[in-house]
């Protein structure tokens, strides 16, 4: 149920691995063991995504987007990979200085700033707070400051252009690939890092987890809440910044540069602009609310999430503008209201099921969700000390049309990014086409771990919400 996962001892007791974890236990998280199409893929993806990430910037620095025109000039021999490779921008030393004043700066906000913005803003959710129970049983506490560090970056920002004048707004997409070879810098030391770092000083010996298979481990990562010291925490740090703070800074320099290039912004920009902020936004607000969700409370800390966050995020999640910047789309009125109402309606969804989620856990089910006292199944899990905990899974409101519904409303925000630059070309689709298998993908494996956990309960719980993201359909 989205992001909501349990599981319960298995008769006869768990069986104890070598770092005190129970193989029975081992949904939670990634596996134990790897089999070969696991192996294949974690290979594969280390092999040639980064590949996939250069090939999407190159297409637009080289050829206005277009994806099969480097293809196609290769095959008719105009062209050769070196050609491709020599028109390339390099490493410059001005993108490295951007790179490590960003991530600096970020890394300041995150540890340095206590949360005030909950002292002023109703109903949002800062400061210190708790994360959800590891397998271990661990349940650790993060300073939530997001919000906060977002508001202070963009007031910064928005200074500098208006006033101040330290840097062209335009800053970031004129190093857009220099930058993109500082940022695979700092995803594969920080992916390296965290390996030697679980090995030799992990944070939590009990929530590693070890298959001997040096690339598996390397990317889906050992440890499952690396840390250093009190409040610096991996995984919240680098899944929330410096990529989605920096998420709508991008955004800003692909609209500035429109603006320099044609003399307009077009209402295509704009709307990718507002539509993409609305998301930014709405993560740091739920930030608390974040805590729990499969990111944090299941996925290990490697290079999946170390070097995507760093790279594949920030240059995969924007290729909108990007694709604007060389091909500006302006919409007609119809097409752009039409395609704002129907990003809007999709927030709506994702966001009210979410809410509804962080309603019913908040008050144990002592509330009401679309006018009723919500209906639910009990459950209990055992952690790894052998605790029993209770809870209860929802199948009232959203969460009784579909077990993944927030995953729909995500959905049809991410087509509204993709709508907005016309049909003229794949790759700004490329986003809803990820999207959509990331979330099935998520759908299935949050599942096998309930069901692995659950047991008969959670078949009671898929007879009572028959359908994972759309009713009838799937």
């Amino acid at each position: 149920m989205g992001e909501r996962r349990r599981g319960t001892a298995p008769k006869g007791g768990p069986k104890k691995i070598s770092n005190g974890q129970s193989k029975d236990q081992g949904q939670w998280g990634r596996a134990w063991e790897v089999d070969w199409f696991s192996l294949g893929s974690v290979v594969f993806l280390l092999m040639f995504a980064p590949l996939i990430v250069y090939y999407f910037v190159m297409s637009c620095d080289q050829y206005q987007c277009s994806l099969a025109a480097p293809v196609l000039d290769i095959y008719s021999g105009k062209a050769q990979l070196s050609d491709i490779w020599q028109k390339t921008p390099r490493l410059s030393w001005t993108a490295v200085q951007i790179y490590t004043v960003w991530v600096l700066f970020q890394a300041f906000l995150y540890v340095a700033i206590p949360d005030v913005c909950h002292k002023f803003l109703p109903g949002y959710v800062g400061g210190v707070q708790d994360g959800a129970r590891t397998p271990a049983g661990i349940i650790n506490k993060y300073e939530v400051n997001g919000l906060q560090a977002w508001i202070l970056t963009h007031i910064l920002w928005f200074a500098n252009a208006y006033h101040f004048h330290w840097f062209s707004p335009t800053i970031i997409v004129d190093n857009w690939i220099p930058l993109l070879w500082c940022a695979n810098i700092l995803g594969y030391a920080v992916s390296s890092f965290v390996l030697v770092k679980a090995y030799f000083f992990p944070t939590c010996a009990d929530d590693c987890k070890f298959t001997g298979n040096f690339f598996y481990d390397y990317m889906m990562g050992i440890e499952f809440n690396p840390r250093i010291g009190k409040w610096f925490d991996f995984k919240l740090f680098f899944n929330g910044r410096p990529g989605i703070v920096a998420w709508t800074l991008i955004n800003l320099s692909y609209a500035a540069k429109q603006q320099e290039l044609y003399g307009q912004v077009t209402n295509s920009m704009i709307l990718v602009n507002l539509l993409q902020a609305i998301y930014v936004v709405d993560f740091f607000w739920n930030e608390a609310w974040y805590l729990k969700t499969i990111d944090i409370c299941h996925d290990h800390f490697g290079w999946y999430l170390g070097w995507g966050d760093c790279v594949w995020l920030p240059y995969l999640y924007t290729l909108q503008g990007l694709y604007l910047v060389y091909n500006p789309v302006q919409l007609s009125t119809p097409a752009a209201v039409g395609i704002l109402l129907f990003g809007l309606v999709g927030y709506y969804i994702f966001r009210m099921t979410n809410h509804q989620k962080d309603l019913f856990r908040r008050t144990d089910g002592n509330c009401k969700i679309w006018g009723q006292r919500p209906k639910y199944i009990e459950c209990s899990y055992t952690s790894v000390d052998g605790k029993r905990h209770h809870s209860k899974l929802m199948i009232s409101g959203f969460w009784g049309v579909a077990r993944h519904f927030n995953y729909t409303g995500d959905l049809m925000g991410s087509l509204a990014y993709c709508l907005a630059c016309g049909f003229d070309h794949l790759l700004p689709y490329f986003y809803i086409i990820y999207m959509f298998i990331l979330l099935v993908h998520r759908c299935i494996r949050d599942e096998h771990r309930c069901s692995s956990k659950y047991g008969k309960d959670w078949k009671l719980y898929t007879d009572a919400v028959a359908y994972r993201l759309l009713p009838g359909v799937f």
